[in-house]
């Protein structure tokens, strides 16, 4: 086992680990715990009582966090005439066809999203063994494959968390940063455990949201009680 840091120890102290917090107590105690000279992201780690492997117990989406991320989310749209314009104007960071294609094939990625109007998918599909395994695919689903890019280019920017149940049915996201004032954190928090546990899947059996946990990037992780999910 790694040697615990004093940091690390400190902030242990401050907790029991066996103890699940209610939303407020433990991003009062994450953000306590976030002492690192950078301003930690504040992630939620969700283990959920699905299998993804099937369909029916997918879950993936996107939540519009109502006091943003506190991260800068550099976009990239493919679109032509004047929904290109609509990206533009609306502050993707790349808008472009076939030239944003070559871009992504030659390996030169400066973007954290893509987003793409419906008929750029035969040309964006090409690519897709390129974004796929980097999480950036558009799909339809999580609103990235929109004829709505200008919308969808504001909420990429202004807050919006995609997520996805991983192979062991985690979900891990982003809902702000260790300098976010607690009330606001909280709220992006509740706002996305309420999301999720309104979206369960059909074929879910048993509990859903087995486990909550909320950490900071070189924090802790604090257990959450999932019966304060509303």
């Amino acid at each position: 086992m790694a040697k615990q840091s004093k940091r690390m120890k400190a902030a242990l102290s401050t907790f029991d680990r066996e103890v699940e917090y209610s939303v407020k107590d433990a991003v009062d105690l994450v953000k306590g715990s976030a002492k690192a000279k950078f301003d930690e992201t504040i992630e939620v780690a969700l283990n959920l009582g699905v299998d993804p492997r099937h369909a029916d117990q997918m879950v993936r989406g996107v939540a519009n966090l109502p006091n943003g991320t506190g991260r800068t989310v550099r976009v990239a749209v493919f679109a032509k005439d004047a929904k290109a314009d609509e990206a533009r104007e609306a502050g993707a960071d790349i808008v472009g066809t076939d030239d944003l294609a070559e871009m992504i094939q030659n390996g030169d990625m400066p973007f954290d999203r893509v987003i793409a109007t419906p008929d750029m998918m035969p040309l964006v599909g090409r690519l897709g063994k390129v974004l796929g395994p980097k999480g950036m695919m558009p799909n339809p689903k999580v609103g990235t494959v929109t004829p709505n890019v200008g919308q969808a280019v504001r909420d990429s920017k202004g807050g919006a968390v995609e997520y996805r149940a991983e192979k062991t049915g985690i979900v891990h996201a982003g809902v702000g940063k260790a300098s976010f004032d607690a009330d606001k954190l909280a709220e992006n928090v509740n706002f996305l455990l309420s999301k999720i546990q309104k979206e369960r899947p059909a074929g879910a059996k048993g509990t859903f949201i087995k486990r909550v946990t909320l950490s900071s990037t070189m924090g802790p992780g604090i257990k959450i009680d999932t019966a304060d999910i509303v």
